[in-house]
C-alpha cells in the first residue's frame, strides 16, 4: 500500500503534463485513439464513483454550519464561468460548436482534483469540498438550463437528454460511492490510495479520445482554443476571489472559492459534447483538462507560500458577512 500510495503521490504530481503528452501522441496518431469516444461516459461515471467514495456524511455538515459561503461559492460558479464561456467564445469569434464547448466547460460542476488545490493553498478545504459536492449533486438541473438557455442559439439541444446522462454519469456514481463508503468504509478505505490513479488513468484516456476525434479542428485553429481557455480559466480564479473579497469572506474561504469557480469538471463536459454534440465541442474540454491542473498547481504553490493571517492583515475590513 505504501508502493501505490507513493506512485499515486507522483502521478498526481505530473498529472498535467501525463495528460499533455497524452495529448500529442493521440495528436500524431488520431486514427489509433479516436475510437476510444465510445468509453468517455463510463470512464467519467467510474471517476464519480471514487469522487463518492471520498465523501463521508461529515463532509455535509458545513452545509448547516456555514451555509452563506457554500451558496455564495456555487452560484459564483453557475453564474461566472458560463457567462465567461459564452462571452469569450463570442468575443474570439469561435464557431458554433466551439462556443458550445466553452458554454458547457462552465456549465460542469467544479473539478475533483480542485480539493487538493485548495488544500495546497492554505484555503479553506471543507468549503472547497462541499462546493464540489453541491454543485455535482445540482448538475442535473443546471447544466442542461445552461446549456438551453446559453446555447440553444448556436445549436439545437435537449435538456431532457443531456439531464439523463448527467444523472447517469455523475449522479448515480457519486451517490453510489457514497453509499458504499457508509456500508464497508473499512473495505473502501483499503482502496482509496488507488482512486488518484483511476482518475489521471479515466481523464487521460478521454484527452487522448477527443483530441483524436477531433485533430483537423485543433491542427486548424488550436491556438485560438487554448487562449480561450485560459483566459477562462484565469477569469474564473480572479473573479471568484473578488466575489469573495466583495462579499466579506475571511482569505482562506475567497481561495477555495476561487479555485473552485476556476476549476471545472471537464472530464464531464468532454463526455456531454461527444454525446450529444460532437467531438469538436469537446475540445475546450480536453484542453481545460490539462490547462486548469496547470494553473492550478502554480496558483496552489503561490498561495501556499502566502500566509493568510498577513493576507487577512493587510485586506481592508468588510461587511461581517465574513461570521
Amino acid at each position: 500500500m505504501y508502493r501505490i500510495r507513493t506512485i499515486s503521490t507522483f502521478i498526481g504530481r505530473w498529472f498535467a503534463l501525463i495528460v499533455l503528452a497524452a495529448g500529442g501522441v493521440a495528436l500524431a496518431a488520431p486514427d489509433t485513439f479516436s475510437g476510444m469516444t465510445v468509453t468517455i461516459p463510463l470512464l467519467l461515471a467510474v471517476i464519480m464513483l471514487g469522487m463518492g467514495m471520498t465523501l463521508r456524511p461529515a463532509d455535509f455538515a458545513i452545509v448547516a454550519r456555514r451555509p452563506w459561503p457554500l451558496l455564495l461559492g456555487v452560484a459564483a460558479q453557475y453564474i461566472v464561468m458560463p457567462l465567461l464561456g459564452l462571452g469569450i467564445a463570442v468575443a474570439l469569434d469561435l464557431s458554433p460548436l466551439l462556443t458550445a464547448g466553452m458554454i458547457l466547460v462552465g456549465a460542469s460542476p467544479g473539478g475533483t482534483s480542485s480539493n487538493v488545490m485548495v488544500y495546497l493553498s492554505k484555503g479553506d478545504t471543507a468549503l472547497s469540498v462541499a462546493m464540489t459536492t453541491v454543485s455535482t449533486l445540482l448538475a442535473p438541473i443546471l447544466t442542461p438550463l445552461l446549456m438551453l438557455v446559453l446555447a440553444g442559439e448556436f445549436l439545437p439541444v435537449e435538456p431532457g437528454a443531456l439531464f439523463v446522462s448527467i444523472v447517469q454519469i455523475v449522479l448515480a456514481p457519486v451517490l453510489a460511492g457514497l453509499l458504499l463508503r457508509m456500508l464497508l468504509p473499512r473495505l473502501v478505505e483499503k482502496f482509496l490510495d488507488l482512486l488518484p490513479l483511476i482518475s489521471v488513468a479515466g481523464i487521460t484516456v478521454v484527452v487522448m479520445a477527443v483530441v483524436a476525434a477531433s485533430s483537423s479542428t485543433l491542427l486548424s485553429i488550436g491556438i485560438l482554443v487554448v487562449v480561450a481557455v485560459i483566459l477562462h480559466n484565469s477569469l474564473g480564479y480572479t473573479l471568484g476571489y473578488l466575489i469573495g473579497r466583495v462579499f466579506g469572506l475571511p482569505v482562506a474561504s475567497r481561495r477555495a472559492i476561487s479555485i473552485e469557480v476556476g476549476m471545472q469538471n471537464s472530464g464531464l463536459a468532454a463526455a456531454l459534447a461527444v454525446a450529444h454534440f460532437n467531438p469538436v465541442a469537446a475540445l475546450p474540454a480536453a484542453i481545460f483538462s490539462v490547462w486548469h491542473n496547470v494553473s492550478g498547481s502554480l496558483l496552489a504553490s503561490y498561495w501556499s507560500r502566502r500566509s493568510v493571517s498577513a493576507d487577512e492583515a493587510r485586506a481592508p475590513k468588510t461587511s461581517p458577512a465574513s461570521v
